[in-house]
């Protein structure tokens, strides 16, 4: 077992130091890259913990902790981890309906899902989810980012219910009661973000609006009387200083963990498709490959340990990843330098945040939102054939109009059902209707009979499956069967192209093989691969069709067909051989 766990868990962290590989100069650089990508995670830390339901502390301390056991115990030498937009909706819906502990018991649940998965290596299947349905997960989860952010972004004295066509009606009833400062300060704080990259690059917007918009604040509250909604107004506990992150056991009981099984599972796919996706970006512009099944695991470490520090899910950031990569980073050791930066903002610094405006992070929040919509990727999607439609339209309405956690679930059901639809349309069995059957093309006959025609003795039907014999493709056997010939004698089922039987291939293969013996009719298999033969063996069905009837080619298939009504003539003649 030790053996086993060690061939899937090989951090990227630990292999730095083999072999001298990591030296002073390198060190340099993930120094500076890591004060950068600290600072920028900072406000989006803020931002990403008051719009899950929770304090902004509870957000940094999630950037701590997360981000340091991410690089430690990760699979890929670049991913940053932290919270995360994507989790704003599921975390806001378990902290509304089971509160801080029912998420902290879901947040670690999810995180030995992630174990389990990781060790399963079930790593490479998340790279299989079709675009469609992440798209429409991303968008929808990008306009309810958005739809929970107008309240604070125009200033509305109301109370937001949750759901996105409450929240709807909800501000449509109450437009009148903006108020024009908030509006102003969150309108000045999404140009800074939008125009300030062209100035600067390495200083982010969201910073800068950050700053710029605290200190107008403060300079309008005391020159012009003008106050605004700041964190320190909705958590005025900040002002007192905040303690060190020290670890708390849960509470865990049987009727909390069974309702939270659901919304955990959300939370680790969530985890799994936006942690695999950030590192294959980074790969990609990089040229270095990311270990996913490695990186499954580092996610469900962290996902375990931070919520007992008081965070909130975790999962590789794709932004906070590129500004890494921009700035320099190169190994894990720039996600230990942010945690590192993080922790004395949150130690020395954060009694200071409560002097943030709300409509600043409403601000940051809205460019978050808009930056995840892919709106253009969507509009795109939408040329796609009507099977991808469907698919992007179901996540992304169910997304936005129903649960989140109902999205994921149907989203991966609707995964599976195009994996099945798509290899059922590349896969088919054919009656061979021709007088003769083909070998060119084949990969199960020798050269010399490339290009040949195979003459199919009288009384012989051949049946060929092309494609995979699996459960969606199975029952195609009775089907074609019901058209059967009454001179048939023998039928040879060719499985060149057949590269894996499931359970359900061979169920159907074996109730084939009885009808044809019931009507006295002999089933020869040709073109049969070691796989799908050690498939056979593991079932039994070697036997009951007779190794004598099975071949890897379709030459001796045909040969033995012929013997096979020689004989059945001679006996009739009563001249048995």
């Amino acid at each position: 077992m030790r053996s086993g766990v060690a061939g899937v868990f090989r951090p990227k962290f630990f292999s730095l130091f083999k072999k001298g590989g990591y030296d002073t100069r390198t060190f340099t650089a993930d120094l500076a890259a890591g004060v950068i990508v600290g600072i920028i995670a900072l406000p989006l830390a803020i931002a990403f913990g008051i719009a899950s339901g929770v304090t902004p502390q509870q957000g940094l301390i999630t950037a701590v902790v997360a981000g340091f056991l991410v690089s430690v115990f990760g699979g890929s030498r670049f991913l940053i981890g932290g919270p995360t937009g994507a989790f704003i909706v599921i975390v806001s819906g378990i902290v509304a309906q089971y509160g801080m502990q029912g998420l902290i018991i879901a947040t670690i649940m999810a995180g030995v899902m992630l174990v389990v998965m990781g060790l399963c290596r079930m790593g490479a299947i998340f790279r299989f989810i079709p675009y469609p349905i992440v798209v429409g997960f991303t968008s929808g989860i990008a306009l309810t980012i958005f739809s929970t952010q107008i309240k604070d972004f125009l200033g509305l004295d109301v109370a937001a219910p949750s759901g996105f066509i409450p929240q709807v009606v909800c501000y449509a009833e109450n437009i009148g009661s903006i108020d024009l400062a908030e509006t102003l300060m969150s309108v000045c704080c999404l140009l800074v973000i939008i125009f300030w990259g062209r100035f600067n690059k390495k200083v982010p917007g969201s910073l800068v609006a950050l700053v710029l918009g605290t200190a107008a604040s403060l300079l309008l509250g005391r020159f012009a009387g003008v106050d605004f909604a700041t964190i320190g107004s909705k958590f005025p506990e900040l002002a007192q200083g905040l303690p060190m992150p020290r670890p708390v056991a849960p509470h865990f009981d049987y009727d909390t963990v069974m309702g939270l099984v659901s919304p955990a599972f959300t939370i680790a796919v969530l985890c799994a498709v936006e942690s695999l996706l950030a590192a294959m970006v980074a790969d990609g512009v990089t040229g270095k490959r990311h270990d996913s099944n490695t990186e499954l695991i580092g996610q469900g470490i962290a996902n375990i340990v931070t919520p007992m520090f008081g965070g909130i899910p975790a999962t590789g950031a794709l932004a906070r990843t590129m500004a890494s990569i921009n700035n320099g980073g190169k190994s894990p050791v720039t996600g230990i330098v942010h945690a590192a930066v993080l922790l004395l903002i949150y130690l020395f610094l954060m009694p200071y945040a409560v002097h943030i405006p709300l409509s600043c992070l409403a601000a940051i929040l809205v460019m978050v939102a808009y930056n995840m919509s892919e709106w253009r990727t969507f509009r795109y999607l939408l040329k796609a054939d009507r099977a991808d439609v469907a698919v992007l339209l179901i996540t992304f309405f169910l997304t936005v109009l129903v649960d989140l956690t109902v999205a994921i679930e149907v989203g991966v059901l609707l995964a599976v059902v195009l994996f099945v639809k798509r290899v059922m349309e590349t896969s088919s069995i054919k009656v061979l209707d021709s007088d003769h059957v083909s070998a060119s093309e084949s990969d199960e006959t020798p050269n010399q009979y490339d290009m040949e025609y195979l003459d199919v003795p009288q009384g012989v039907e051949v049946y060929e499956i092309d494609g995979p014999f699996f459960f969606g493709l199975a029952s195609r056997l009775e089907e074609l069967e019901e058209g059967h010939r009454s001179d048939v004698s023998v039928r040879i089922i060719r499985m060149r192209k057949v590269s894996f039987m499931d359970s359900t291939g061979i169920r159907n293969l074996r109730n084939f093989c009885s009808r044809a013996e019931k009507r006295g009719i002999r089933v020869i298999l040709s073109g049969v691969n070691p796989q799908v033969l050690s498939t056979l063996r593991k079932f039994g069905l070697d036997k009951e069709i007779g190794e004598e009837y099975i071949f890897p080619y379709i030459i001796p298939a045909l040969a033995k067909a012929g013997e096979y009504i020689e004989n059945m003539k001679a006996m009739d003649n009563g001249k048995v051989k």
